[in-house]
């Protein structure tokens, strides 16, 4: 599976600071196997929305953001992410913040979706080292190789 890991912050994207999210997003996915490039330190915007774009381009199957998904005026990652996806899949945004709720109240800030555009799954987390280790442990379920599966018109597991 090819994953592509795009980092959503103006001061990175600055070089104001070093993000710290995007090297860890990189080495999960990498642990548990997965073809991953980046992390794109983007600012957020329409820059987040090209990024998807272009990931979506080169046949991604699974394109993780980080950052952007608060509530300032400057965190526009959901918006951008929506113009990209055709489908939401609410069920994994919701996935995601339950798991970091049970570390943090401050999860259910993130305004992060999560979505497919053609046979491309699109998944926003917050920009905290947390959210992405809570990202993480969600996504590199095996849930995401049969969502991703059935993007590509795989059949259902019989159980």
């Amino acid at each position: 599976m090819k994953v592509e890991v795009v980092v959503a912050s103006n001061r990175a994207a600055d070089g104001v600071y070093e993000d710290a999210s995007g090297p860890i997003l990189v080495e999960g996915f990498r642990s548990s196997g997965f073809d991953v490039t980046g992390p794109v330190v983007v600012h957020d915007g329409p820059e987040v929305k090209t990024a998807l774009e272009d990931a979506v381009a080169r046949g991604a199957d699974l394109v993780v953001t980080s950052g952007g998904t608060g509530l300032t005026s400057k965190d526009l990652t959901p918006e951008m992410t929506a113009q990209v996806v055709d489908v939401p899949v609410p069920g994994i945004a919701e996935a995601i913040r339950a798991a970091g709720l049970a570390k943090t109240p401050r999860a259910a800030l993130s305004r992060g979706i999560a979505g497919y555009t053609g046979t491309t799954l699109i998944v926003n987390l917050a920009g905290s080292k947390g959210a992405a280790k809570d990202g993480l442990a969600v996504l590199t379920a095996t849930f995401v190789e049969h969502a991703v599966s059935q993007l590509h018109d795989g059949d259902h597991e019989r159980n």
